[in-house]
């Protein structure tokens, strides 16, 4: 059994995972990339970045995802143990209160233009301006099925944000997912938080109803951490960015993961596909930056 006081080593249900995907040495020999502390070199990626995704669960329990963002430098690392956020979450956004206090955090620093990725996993708690997060997990990700955007220098500031809450996903909703290329997943288990790029051709998230998505599993890092999670808790958050309009829609709800109809199976695709029930949505307008360039798909999608 994983020793759960050790955020590097995998838990159970990643370990379970692993082996039904037969996955587990290659897990294995890519483990040690996983430290707790920032890697050495991360500390300029991250003060280039302008963009970080986060994952927690609110005060009910319930996932989500969700995005900050302000200007090179907003995110720092003089401590390698320690990540500084330099951003607010704002009050509409559903994990507001929670982060108005200490709270288990998946997050990642994500350059869509270079395809760079770095998750750093821990322990947030408030500080003027912002956050910190104290770093439990910490490792790069390869680039697989990121779509490369840039967005200008100049983008232009953004008036307040304007959230709508739903149970369902209604039909502005539904175009944002169908469209989607790019879309990000919260789970947790044993103790902490992760937060997950997913990303494919448009169309690679199918709206079965307005409460239910499906997306196929891509061949990804071995590692397994979201399935693994999702294995322990089913709940789960997505955040679909608008990028022409800068609005988001942010989803709550469970997920599950099951084989793929084999019709369904091609190209980059596992056999799996995680099936996500929606419980809650809330649609923001303002909520992310635009100026965005037209993407460029990854050549991992076929």
């Amino acid at each position: 059994m994983a020793d759960l006081r050790d955020p590097t080593a995998f838990h159970d249900g990643e370990l379970a995972a692993q082996r039904e995907a037969g996955l587990s040495e290659q897990a294995a020999r890519v483990r040690p990339i996983i430290a707790r502390s920032i890697p050495r070199g991360a500390s300029e990626f991250l003060g280039r970045q302008r963009l970080l995704v986060l994952g927690a669960a609110d005060h009910d329990g319930r996932m989500w995802a969700t995005a900050l963002h302000g200007p090179e430098g907003f995110l720092s690392a003089a401590d390698p143990t320690a990540l500084r956020v330099g951003a607010a979450v704002p009050a509409s956004d559903p994990l507001a209160d929670a982060l108005r206090g200490p709270a288990d955090v998946g997050t990642l620093a994500i350059d869509l233009a270079t395809r760079k990725r770095l998750r750093i996993n821990g322990r947030w708690r408030p500080v003027d301006g912002g956050g910190e997060v104290a770093v439990e997990q910490a490792y790069g990700n390869c680039p697989k099925h990121i779509q490369a955007r840039a967005r200008p220098d100049g983008a232009p500031a953004t008036p307040a944000p304007s959230a709508t809450r739903g149970e369902a996903l209604d039909a502005d909703a539904v175009r944002l997912v169908e469209a989607a290329d790019t879309f990000f997943v919260a789970t947790a288990a044993a103790g902490g938080a992760d937060v997950s790029h997913r990303g494919g051709d448009p169309g690679v998230v199918r709206v079965v109803s307005p409460t239910e998505l499906t997306w196929p599993d891509y061949v990804g890092n071995a590692m397994m951490m979201t399935l693994g999670n999702l294995r322990l808790d089913p709940a789960a958050g997505l955040l679909f960015p608008d990028w022409r309009t800068g609005a988001t829609l942010q989803l709550t709800g469970t997920a599950e993961v099951r084989p793929a109809p084999v019709e369904e199976v091609h190209g980059p695709a596992t056999g799996r596909e995680t099936v996500f029930r929606v419980t809650g949505t809330v649609w923001t307008a303002n909520a992310f930056p635009t100026g965005w360039s037209e993407p460029v798909s990854s050549r991992f999608n076929h």
